[in-house]
């Protein structure tokens, strides 16, 4: 079989064949730089903006919530890192983790973190959504229910098309929806960050509550990402530099997510950013207004682009014995009916949204884990013994690895006892004196496991 003939198996514009199987290295191709363009284009969702906007609502001045969302970009070096297992075994991030928590142990949070891509999805469609609605109104149509109806059924389109081809036609899009965005937002800041107040005063000082809950929002979206990266590293050659596979990703998702963490910033010291899109709005001239809006609406597709087709990766780990274009389908039916929910019911959006934030309890002590797990192997797996089930080495007790899952709910019970939601407060928020203290379970987490397997857990060495 020639070298053209495997590698188109992966082209553009054509359903992928692979799921979570491993991918052969006759079929591998591609550049780390392809990881630049997934996570810059992905990162330059409205989302960042808000987040920005927020840090100065909890009462942090200009530099010191440009000081956060910084420190929060540079968390993508880590995210970035996870997706080094998949150049080694060819396969998702959520096969790999079986390697730390069982077979049946890795079960839950591919329940939960397929709730999560789901929620973030819905959250991404309705925001972009929204913005179609507005946009619409502003060139004539009428933006009644008629209008949301089609906005909704535009943003599904575009988002669904794209994901159910699959990883190339995933990546192609990522990147020239990058180069539009990247202008469209260049402006944006262009026009917002000449009226920033930097001398603005913080008011109140912000205390370790103001502080920390700027922080829970800003790592709070790059700590969704931990279960995916591998999904989009498991087509490239072995021979990848894996310094150069971090340093991309790293690199597009840092860019995009600050420069719109600091336009939110930015505006906030200008204008009520309660209702960001308005506020941002409110900062433009009327001729970029309609722009802005398809921005807004672009920012919404790229982001929910990869968590949709992570999401029918995600299924097949779930033992949804469908390929994985036919188990998109279901991710999309349940996006669909979510945001019309969100869209028609007022009080669902804000109810997923905390119930989303709620969620790090158990992603931030996961991720300390898998990272941890991965570090201790080196990246080397046994990619055969990952889908062999009870015959494999990952199979443990019973399907469980008491260390992956002890050194889990170690890291749970300590985000519990001091995250700070709206459906949530732990018992040492108060004395903590108000600090959300719920990222550092993934601290808590990697180190317990470390501690219990650092003896344990060694590197698989491939037979020659």
């Amino acid at each position: 079989m020639g070298q053209q003939e495997t590698v188109d198996v992966d082209e553009v514009f054509r359903v992928e064949t692979h799921g979570i199987d491993p991918i052969p290295d006759a079929e591998r191709h591609g550049s780390a730089k392809d990881l630049f363009w997934l996570w810059f284009g992905s990162n330059l969702t409205f989302t960042y903006v808000i987040n920005g906007a927020l840090a100065v609502a909890f009462g942090l001045s200009f530099w010191q919530a440009t000081a956060v969302v910084v420190i929060g970009g540079l968390s993508f070096f880590a995210i970035s890192a996870a997706g080094l297992s998949g150049i080694r075994t060819g396969t998702a991030t959520l096969v790999i983790s079986r390697a730390a928590f069982g077979v049946r142990g890795n079960f839950p949070a591919g329940v939960l973190n397929w709730v999560v891509s789901i929620g973030y999805t819905i959250v991404n469609t309705v925001v972009g959504t929204l913005a179609l609605e507005v946009f619409f109104a502003e060139i004539g149509w009428q933006s009644g229910t008629a209008g949301r109806a089609v906005a909704l059924l535009v943003t599904l389109a575009l988002t669904f098309a794209v994901a159910m081809w699959g990883h190339a036609t995933v990546q192609f899009a990522e990147r020239w929806m990058a180069y539009v965005l990247a202008a469209g937002f260049g402006v944006l800041l262009l026009f917002v960050l000449p009226g920033t107040d930097t001398a603005a005063p913080a008011g109140a000082a912000p205390g370790l509550s103001g502080w920390s809950l700027a922080f829970v929002v800003m790592l709070a979206g790059p700590f969704s990402y931990l279960p995916m990266p591998a999904d989009y590293t498991r087509y490239l050659p072995r021979t990848t530099s894996l310094k150069s596979i971090t340093w991309m990703g790293a690199l597009g998702g840092f860019l995009s997510s600050v420069a719109l963490g600091v336009a939110g910033v930015a505006a906030a010291t200008q204008t009520d950013m309660t209702d960001a899109v308005a506020g941002a709005e409110s900062l433009l001239p009327g001729w970029f207004q309609p722009l802005f809006l398809a921005l807004v609406l672009g920012g919404s597709v790229t982001n929910s682009i990869i968590t949709l087709y992570s999401s029918s990766l995600n299924l097949q780990v779930l033992g949804i014995p469908w390929s994985r274009a036919r188990a998109i389908v279901i991710s999309a039916a349940v996006t669909a009916l979510g945001s019309l929910a969100a869209l028609f019911l007022t009080d669902f959006t804000t109810s997923l949204l905390s119930f989303l934030s709620l969620l790090i309890i158990v992603f931030a002590p996961w991720g300390g884990v898998f990272l941890a797990d991965m570090l201790l192997r080196r990246c080397h797996y046994d990619a055969d013994a990952l889908h062999t089930g009870s015959a494999g080495a990952y199979w443990y007790r019973s399907g469980y690895h008491p260390a992956g899952i002890t050194a889990l709910l170690t890291g749970m019970t300590f985000a519990a006892l001091t995250c700070d939601s709206e459906l949530w407060t732990g018992p040492l928020v108060a004395p903590l004196g108000g600090a959300d203290l719920t990222l550092l379970g993934s601290v808590v987490s990697g180190l317990t496991y470390w501690a219990l397997t650092r003896r344990r857990v060694a590197a698989y060495a491939p037979a020659a």
